[in-house]
């Protein structure tokens, strides 16, 4: 599995400019095959920080979501209002069970 956790630093004014655009990501994305979760927050205490978590099952799913028609949106739209710093990491991850 592989995991996307991401950070971006956003002018918390330009949210509502990009809340449909991220909306329509998550739909599109989770629709995906492959996908396991795919979804932006923004946090509690700092609305200038925004978290993108994802999960695929393959690199191979997460190329064929790279060059999907509403990440092409998706881009446009982050190009128009850009966050002011990120920082992205993809993970080769095993689920485990640390409960037990």
């Amino acid at each position: 599995m592989i995991v996307v956790n991401g950070r971006l630093t956003i002018d918390p004014a330009s949210l509502p400019a990009i809340k449909d655009a991220l909306a329509t990501m998550e739909t599109a994305s989770r629709a995906e095959a492959g996908c396991h979760d795919y979804t932006f927050s923004v946090e509690v205490n700092d609305a200038a920080q925004m978290r993108i978590t994802e999960s695929w099952e393959s690199v191979e799913a997460l190329q064929a979501h790279f060059a999907t028609p509403h990440m092409a949106e998706f881009r446009k739209t982050l190009a128009a209002h850009p966050p002011n710093s990120s920082d992205v990491k993809f993970y080769e991850v095993n689920e485990i069970n640390p409960m037990g």
